[in-house]
């Protein structure tokens, strides 16, 4: 009879212990999902869901965080986000710092948004031929400049490149420093508003799918919680319907337009720049293919890009990156 309240005592911390790791797991459980965003009219599009509770109405607890856009690759980095929005390419740079995220929506493609903005004076990209060029190297700008460039039949060689913050370049123009600079909207839109008589000589739309916006999320999160990105990803399509219904766009785009201190009418120009992807123009984007018509593809031109750059050193393992299965299942 001695050893039975040892045995007790053994099995009650035997219990407790189980009890705490339960506890732990629901606790995890019950975390919200979060979710970096920053300034990009595919990712804005988040703040209609934000705003009208429909993640709740799906049943997924989800806390949207608002960033620059290299502070949420940072965070994501660090551990902080279960999920950031970033550019396929630029997903790949902070993977191979030892961050990777798996990409399993494609938000959309950059239409108009990304320009090569030159003085007066510059017609084309042909006359940017010695002139210098304000760019954040290796990031999607100088991806965009040396597809434009080699389009118009010059090289890297042709040109002197500055690095220059994105956010900066509306700045930088203005100040004539430089002869032209690479951004997005919509620090675009105020270089071309600031300098006067500078003009888009190329823009994304030159090359859709050069540049996909997408979510990308950490692969712990995936593996653990895939049921609840299921629900974030049929919510999104909801927002994709909102926008594109006649019925119910004003009101998509009054409430992005306010997430960034814009009014609805200038907003609507950015966002006619983004070409937001369907489910179906999704699922076709999501197929195994070369080129910049697939994920895939545009992905593994981005990963050239970044070696040839020496963004990093060794190709990325592009099919580890793309997890298809959410959208092609939906």
């Amino acid at each position: 009879m001695n050893n039975v309240t040892p045995i007790k005592k053994m099995l009650a911390a035997v219990a407790a212990t189980l009890a705490a790791a339960v506890f732990s797991l629901a606790a995890q459980a019950a975390e919200p999902l979060k979710i970096g965003y920053s300034d990009w009219p595919g990712w804005v599009a988040w703040e209609v869901a934000i705003e009208k509770d429909w993640f709740e109405e799906a049943g997924v607890d989800v806390e949207f965080e608002w960033f620059d856009y290299v502070a949420s690759m940072d965070a994501f980095a660090a551990g902080k986000l279960d999920a950031v929005t970033m550019t396929n390419g630029d997903t790949l740079v902070t993977g191979s710092s030892g961050a990777q995220g798996v990409m399993i929506l494609v938000n959309d493609f950059s239409n108009g948004n990304d320009m090569i903005v030159a003085r007066s004076g510059i017609k084309s990209v042909a006359d940017l031929k010695g002139k210098t060029i304000g760019v954040e190297v290796g990031f999607v700008g100088h991806l965009l400049l040396l597809n434009a460039l080699e389009a118009a039949g010059l090289t890297e060689t042709d040109v002197k490149l500055v690095n220059v913050p994105t956010n900066e370049t509306p700045q930088v123009l203005a100040s004539g420093d430089v002869d032209a600079i690479v951004a997005w909207q919509p620090n675009s839109g105020q270089a071309l508003a600031q300098v006067p008589g500078s003009t888009a000589v190329a823009t994304s739309k030159n090359a859709p799918g050069l540049i996909y916006d997408v979510l990308a999320v950490s692969p712990a999160s995936l593996a653990t919680r895939k049921a609840d990105w299921e629900k974030v990803a049929k919510v999104w399509y909801r927002v994709v319907d909102y926008i594109y219904d006649e019925d119910t766009q004003a009101d998509a785009l009054s409430i992005m337009a306010a997430r960034v201190g814009l009014p609805a009418e200038q907003y609507k120009a950015i966002l006619d720049g983004t070409k937001i992807l369907s489910l179906e123009e999704a699922q076709a984007v999501m197929q195994q293919g070369e080129g910049i018509q697939s994920l895939y593809g545009s992905t593994k031109i981005s990963d050239d890009f970044n070696v040839k750059y020496e963004v990093y050193a060794d190709p990325q393992a592009i099919d580890s990156y793309i997890d298809p299965s959410i959208t092609l299942g939906m």
